[in-house]
């Protein structure tokens, strides 16, 4: 006990024995400054001084604009162009959408896809918007369920990359170069074959012709329906050879080769495939070259 009383002795003497801090003229030895200091002294002053330079530096960073030439740290002027640019840009959005829907109803005009009757001077106008200002937007505990079903359904959909299951022979309505494929990213649910033209065009399975007429954006049209819920689509014929309601066999003509419709940039054929109402990729299933 007398050793660590003794050994708190010397600390506490040392820390509180007073020593002077003196500053002389080189030249003249005279006495300019004088500092009676402790250790204590040294070590309370220099606390004290680093609380005030750290509060100080709290405060310039939160409350003043000084932390805009920290890095890492937005300037105030930046945020405020940021956010009057996102309302300029959502503004303009939402007039090129008008633009957009305006210019789709002058094509559906230009193409004939407007029976007359129902033509009419609003016909050719942009869809007004919707107030949606004030709407709650957050989906419900329903609409979540909805999105994890349907997510989980379009994980296996006809429109990914696995194969549906077809029970029929398909036999290839044609033979040729296919010029674009079935792409559904692109929308384009069809293999369009570069042709010559009047070379036949044959079912591709046994069937029921549905529908068998000329449209002003796909020329001559034939629609084949098959069992197992199979329909098949040949577009941009320059002629037909059946009519609506025929019954059709594997590989009998239906038509012949052409380049008819709006749509159309050359003689081709123009094929689609569908199952259950989802359109599939044919060449999962036909050999056209």
């Amino acid at each position: 006990m007398s050793a660590k009383r003794l050994k708190r002795q010397i600390l506490k003497k040392k820390l509180f024995t007073k020593n002077r801090l003196v500053i002389l003229n080189e030249e003249t030895f005279e006495e300019i400054f004088s500092l009676k200091l402790n250790l204590m002294n040294v070590f309370v002053w220099l606390t004290t001084v680093s609380i005030v330079m750290i509060a100080l530096t709290t405060y310039i960073i939160a409350f003043t604009p000084l932390r805009e030439y920290i890095p890492g740290y937005a300037s105030t002027q930046l945020k405020r162009e940021a956010t009057r640019n996102a309302i300029k840009s959502d503004s303009l959005q939402k007039i090129i959408n008008e633009n957009q829907v305006y210019l789709a109803s002058i094509k559906k005009v230009l193409t004939g896809d407007i029976e007359h009757t129902k033509l009419s001077r609003d016909s050719i106008k942009a869809a007004e918007q919707p107030d949606d200002t004030g709407v709650d937007l957050k989906p419900t505990e329903a609409e979540m369920k909805l999105r994890e079903q349907v997510a989980l359904e379009d994980k296996y959909n006809v429109f990914e990359k696995a194969q549906p299951k077809v029970n029929l022979v398909l036999f290839a309505p044609v033979k040729g170069h296919i010029t674009e494929q079935y792409s559904s990213r692109n929308r384009h649910f069809a293999v369009d074959i570069a042709l010559a033209k009047d070379t036949p065009i044959k079912a591709v399975a046994g069937g029921t012709v549905i529908f068998a007429d000329w449209t002003p954006t796909n020329g001559n049209v034939v629609i084949v329906r098959h069992n197992d819920g199979i329909i098949s689509v040949y577009k941009h014929a320059a002629s037909l050879t059946k009519d609506q309601g025929d019954i059709v066999k594997s590989g009998e003509v239906i038509a012949l080769a052409g380049s008819t419709g709006t749509q159309s940039t050359g003689v081709h054929l123009h094929f689609e495939l569908w199952k259950d109402g989802y359109p599939i990729d044919p060449t999962q299933f036909i050999d056209f070259e």
